[in-house]
């Protein structure tokens, strides 16, 4: 057992629990925040150092052994994926810094920020069904209270529609958690994979599959995203680039995890079933990303085509698909997050969000500019930047499995993707501003430092993309054989 593994999970839980004893000290929660967040982040990479030299690190919570008690574990996806959590965690907590109306900050904004990384690092590293319910309602009821921080009526209108839609998702995922215990005996996932074998692939199992699959498609906004575009863009900047970046991955993740470690005995239809949600997403996201003419709606489609293609490496499951579907999740993790900064700042410096009241910004705020255009291509998957070897695996799985239609619509997906960065870059940075439009200097180079954090490392990971190669292919392992996770977790 490795005690560090529960380290990402506590320290975000008790930097929050210590910002609300400073109640209306900013100065205070900010410092103890930065502490928090930096103790997280140096926590993570230990841990995954851990993870590349001895393999899977786990944790029995009270020292009972599983299936009978909790249990952490920190595989090498799970690993990557805090890592990148706490790096994320980092830039944005910058970000708001400068970004935050005091108004917000008073009213707990750094307490629910830290609670929300909490029940994102413990979705990642929970070995139980029941306790990733726990993390996704902490995580959950954090983000309700920070998209409605500031009361606008349309972020109050964005909330009760959020709010109620992952309601009716959580009442159906202690549905399906009930059902699949009383069938199982067990929620540990380890054991869970041994029980579901010896029982068989039977139509109850599948059905509960099933289940599963809608409530975490609810979440990740895999085809069923009709709520994500309004409410992730009512909240200021840095909490829609925290939701883009972390939410939507947790729920991709625990698809991920249930249907390679759980419900993989009959994967020729659950895979062709992801395979056409991931079809679909991938269109309807890009349809949307380029009908707008809102710089938050165009972001926002754009993380829904991000998912489809997530799911599409779910749907091929080859070896490649699967190590290019990891490298993607991390590169869109970071990259998302990232345009949602720079759009919150191109926001700031325009006055609004409308691309035909933009123009003509690109000699006052160079720098801002040309990062947002090297996003873009980053985005798209061109290289030598992050996005290319994720998708370039993808590909070639896609056709390895024979899925040449949803392999052109995946790399269709990606063009208009591009199309409709740049053309916020276009409209936005090129050309004259509008007549009649006066604008305000504004100081964004506050912005753009932590934004800078994560823009080294989406053209870091592309330029070292062999070394993160080695990672990916090892989760991969633990992806493609079950048995790997199984011993180390019930290994006595």
């Amino acid at each position: 057992m490795n005690n560090l593994v529960v380290l990402p999970l506590l320290l975000p839980l008790i930097t929050g629990v210590i910002t609300i004893l400073f109640f209306r000290k900013v100065r205070i929660q900010r410092i103890v925040s930065v502490i928090g967040t930096l103790l997280t982040a140096a926590a993570s990479t230990v841990l995954i150092t851990q993870v590349a030299s001895s393999g899977v690190q786990t944790l029995n919570m009270g020292g009972w052994a599983p299936p009978y008690g909790i249990v952490l574990v920190a595989d090498m996806v799970s690993a990557l994926l805090v890592v990148a959590a706490s790096i994320i965690a980092l830039a944005c907590l910058l970000y708001a810094f400068r970004s935050i109306n005091q108004e917000r900050e008073e009213h707990h904004f750094y307490v629910f920020f830290h609670f929300l990384i909490a029940g994102v690092n413990g979705s990642f590293l929970t070995g139980d069904l029941f306790n990733l319910f726990v993390c996704f309602e902490l995580m959950l009821i954090s983000s309700y209270a920070l998209i409605v921080l500031g009361g606008t009526e349309r972020q109050l209108r964005e909330t009760i529609k959020y709010v109620l839609i992952n309601i009716v998702s959580s009442a159906l995922f202690v549905a399906s958690i009930g059902f699949l215990y009383s069938i199982t005996g067990t929620l540990n996932m380890a054991d869970l994979s041994n029980r579901i074998a010896e029982v068989g692939q039977s139509g109850v199992i599948t059905l509960i599959a099933v289940l599963f699959l809608i409530v975490f498609s609810i979440k990740a906004g895999l085809f069923l995203f009709f709520w994500l575009s309004g409410s992730y863009a009512a909240p200021p900047a840095v909490v829609t680039a925290l939701f883009a970046g972390l939410l939507t991955k947790v729920g991709l993740y625990a698809i991920v995890r249930t249907f390679t470690l759980i419900f993989y005995h009959d994967p020729d239809f659950f895979n062709a079933l992801i395979g056409w949600m991931a079809g679909a997403t991938m269109i309807l996201g890009v349809i949307g990303a380029i009908s707008y003419r809102d710089v938050n709606k165009i972001l926002v489609y754009n993380v829904v085509a991000g998912v489809g293609f997530v799911a599409f490496g779910m749907a091929a499951a080859s070896r490649q698909a699967l190590e290019g579907l990891l490298f993607y999740m991390l590169h869109d993790m970071l990259i998302k997050t990232l345009l949602f900064l720079l759009g919150g700042a191109l926001i700031a410096v325009a006055g609004t969000s409308k691309l035909e009241n933009m123009g003509g910004l690109l000699h006052r705020y160079p720098l801002l500019g040309w990062m947002f255009f090297i996003s873009a291509l980053a985005l798209a998957g061109i290289p030598p930047f992050s996005g290319f070897p994720g998708k370039l695996l993808l590909f070639e799985g896609g056709l390895q499995a024979g899925l040449y239609g949803l392999t052109g619509i995946a790399v269709l997906s990606s063009l208009l993707m591009l199309y409709s960065v740049l053309r916020i870059f276009i409209q936005a940075f090129w050309g004259e501003p509008p007549a009649g439009i006066v604008r305000r200097p504004y100081a964004v180079n506050g912005l753009l430092i932590p934004a800078g954090i994560l823009f080294i490392f989406i053209i870091v990971m592309g330029l070292g993309a062999e070394g993160m190669f080695q990672l990916t292919s090892r989760a991969g392992d633990i992806l493609l054989h079950p048995n790997l996770y199984i011993d180390a977790v019930l290994k006595e």
